[in-house]
């Protein structure tokens, strides 16, 4: 079992995405924002198939785990989550997420996630309605919403897919983490918070910006005003 368990619900979360980071100096990248308190490290893993993009798969997994305690949110946008999740888990990723559209039974495919020692997330795209999860999401650890159409960083932020958390808070409650992934920057992240989200996927808004901990002090402060 890995040892690195996402927070509990209850505080907010910055979890910087390393698809913004620079990949040649990626511990560097990583260390800089942990040192400034980030606990959770997004990483976002596509197939070319069920998004049109491709990145990364277990080995890097591998690396990064060795380079950093803090808890490895591994976001599955792919096709077959059910045959590649272990090979994750396995490389360290702390945390699973996937998207509801994937699977055939996500309650079994949740308790074989748990049974492997991780929490579990199940996601929302802007276009799939709240309803598809809502048998389901109780059984989560985190609902990740997405205010972009996933595949790229860089988009612009969809507020009409970020008001999507006040449903999804309504279903699970306060002891449930949603998680909002898709233009945060300074101008989104209070409106995500207010509509009901704790945990922030960042990508440009961190890994773009030169002075990394004026970034991270940024955005905290938006969250608190």
């Amino acid at each position: 079992m890995n040892k690195h368990k996402l927070p509990k619900a209850g505080t907010c979360e910055l979890a910087p995405s390393i698809l913004s980071a620079d990949f040649a100096n990626l511990a560097s990248e990583i260390a800089q924002v942990t040192a400034l308190g980030i606990r959770v490290i997004h990483l976002d893993v596509m197939d070319g198939h069920f998004v049109p993009n491709i990145t990364f798969g277990p080995p890097a997994v591998k690396w990064i785990r060795k380079c950093t305690d803090a808890v490895l949110d591994t976001h599955l946008m792919i096709t077959n989550p059910e045959k590649y999740a272990p090979e994750f888990i396995k490389a360290g990723s702390d945390h699973i997420t996937f998207h509801i559209e994937t699977v055939e039974n996500p309650a079994d495919f949740i308790k074989v996630l748990r049974d492997q020692g991780v929490t579990v997330g199940v996601t929302l795209n802007p276009e799939t309605p709240v309803e598809t999860i809502e048998n389901v999401a109780s059984l989560c650890d985190m609902v990740l919403v997405m205010t972009v159409h996933p595949g790229f960083g860089g988009q612009s932020f969809i507020d009409e897919a970020a008001q999507k958390c006040i449903r999804v808070r309504e279903i699970v409650g306060r002891d449930i983490r949603i998680e909002v992934d898709g233009g945060i920057d300074m101008e989104t992240i209070a409106t995500a918070r207010d509509y009901g989200a704790d945990t922030f996927v960042a990508g440009n808004a961190i890994f773009g910006k030169e002075n990394r901990s004026q970034a991270v002090s940024q955005l905290q402060t938006a969250l608190r005003q």
